[in-house]
């Protein structure tokens, strides 16, 4: 295996949240970018080619799944980790039915930063 750092983007429209996930992982060695709503994201994709999105469901201007919508229509199949603050069955099925590469959701209140980076390092077999 090749030792170059994984890619991670994560769209996130909480900035507190966004800040200690991106220095988190930016600690254990992942080159992060990060963007705030869908329509950033989408362009953060083009631009950074991730190995992962990290991808929030309900955000302002684009929420998440459409923007996971939009990266299927582009033929764009980075794996997505889904962030959601809810518990609600209907918004994590649609979330997982729209992604080209769903790999997981996390359920941010019931998930520590620390145990979300091991599974984003399992995901990538970081």
């Amino acid at each position: 295996m090749t030792n170059t750092k994984k890619k991670i983007l994560i769209v996130e429209d909480s900035e507190s949240y966004l800040f200690i996930l991106s220095e988190t992982l930016r600690g254990e060695g992942f080159i992060v970018s990060t963007a705030k709503n869908g329509e950033e994201g989408l362009d953060a994709v083009k631009n950074d080619n991730p190995d992962l999105i990290i991808l929030d469901i309900t955000m302002p201007k684009m929420d998440g799944i459409t923007m996971s919508k939009k990266l299927k229509e582009a033929g764009i199949s980075a794996p997505i980790i889904f962030l959601t603050n809810m518990s609600d069955l209907e918004h994590i099925n649609d979330a997982m039915e729209n992604a080209e590469k769903y790999v997981d959701y996390i359920v941010k209140a019931d998930t520590s930063v620390d145990d979300i980076v091991a599974r984003i390092k399992e995901k990538l077999n970081h």
